[in-house]
């Protein structure tokens, strides 16, 4: 089988220790000749939401083939499954918790497996604590190295990969109703309404007590004022020229978000 030599990383771990590093330890010692790139380490800590919207929204932009290894884990140790899951585009490596959800949501799985072959691990008897070094990174490098994924475990319906429960939008004639999904660096707030739900409409945003009408670009409003517009992600947000919206409205994720459509 040809190599799959690209991997990426998410996690919480953050920079300030050395669990990243190890992790690209772990691939480097199975496969010195992969390349590694971090998508975020920053994601806050045991936020898989946050983790699910990272991964789904980097997904696209890598070439067919490439091995995402995710790792927000606060069960991790736990009774909750590691798993590997293969896709027309690529590859998912993390734990069955929601984190890999978002990109499934759009991408058909075309074999998913339990990580119960310990001949792929760094170790036969990983921590309890850092399935990422011991399990994930392991697999995952072993998988971009060209080992079929039906080698690393049991085979798992893919019906049973659990599904974060982002609650659904509902659209009317005259509105839909979301919520905030995630915060980005920036303090903006980005819903679950997607681009295509306002296309070719006039829109307004109805968040908290506010009444934001639609713009194109953060400049379109004076410096300071609140915003609303599709981001480049393709999710409308609402944010705050020069400044951050979840810090001036005390907004947090699982807010309810209403466009109306004139």
């Amino acid at each position: 089988m040809p190599e799959n030599k690209l991997i990426t990383l998410l996690s919480d771990f953050g920079l300030s220790d050395v669990y990243v590093g190890v992790m690209k330890g772990v691939i480097a010692q199975i496969n010195p000749a992969l390349t590694v790139v971090d998508l975020t380490h920053q994601i806050p800590p045991q936020n898989i939401a946050a983790g699910r919207f990272s991964l789904m929204n980097a997904y696209p932009y890598f070439p067919g083939g490439t091995v995402h290894i995710a790792v927000v884990d606060p069960g991790v140790g736990s009774y909750r499954r590691g798993v590997a899951i293969q896709l027309d585009a690529g590859f998912l490596v993390g734990p069955d918790n929601g984190l890999l959800s978002g990109v499934l949501i759009k991408n058909p799985v075309v074999a998913a497996v339990e990580l119960t072959n310990p001949q792929y691990w760094r170790t036969l008897s990983p921590s309890t604590t850092f399935h990422g070094r011991d399990i994930f990174a392991a697999v995952g490098a072993h998988l971009a190295s060209g080992i079929s994924i039906e080698l690393l475990g049991e085979v798992i319906d893919p019906k049973t990969l659990v599904q974060l429960g982002i609650p659904e939008r509902t659209l009317t004639p005259t509105s839909v109703t979301g919520c905030i999904q995630y915060i980005d660096h920036f303090g903006n707030l980005v819903t679950n309404i997607p681009a295509a739900d306002v296309e070719g409409k006039t829109w307004s945003v109805a968040v908290g007590t506010h009444m934001i009408p639609a713009s194109q670009t953060y400049s379109d409003r004076k410096l300071g004022d609140i915003v609303a517009l599709i981001g480049s992600h393709g999710w409308l947000e609402v944010a705050v020229n020069g400044g951050s919206a979840q810090s001036e409205l005390k907004l947090d994720t699982g807010v309810i978000v209403q466009v109306l459509l004139a």
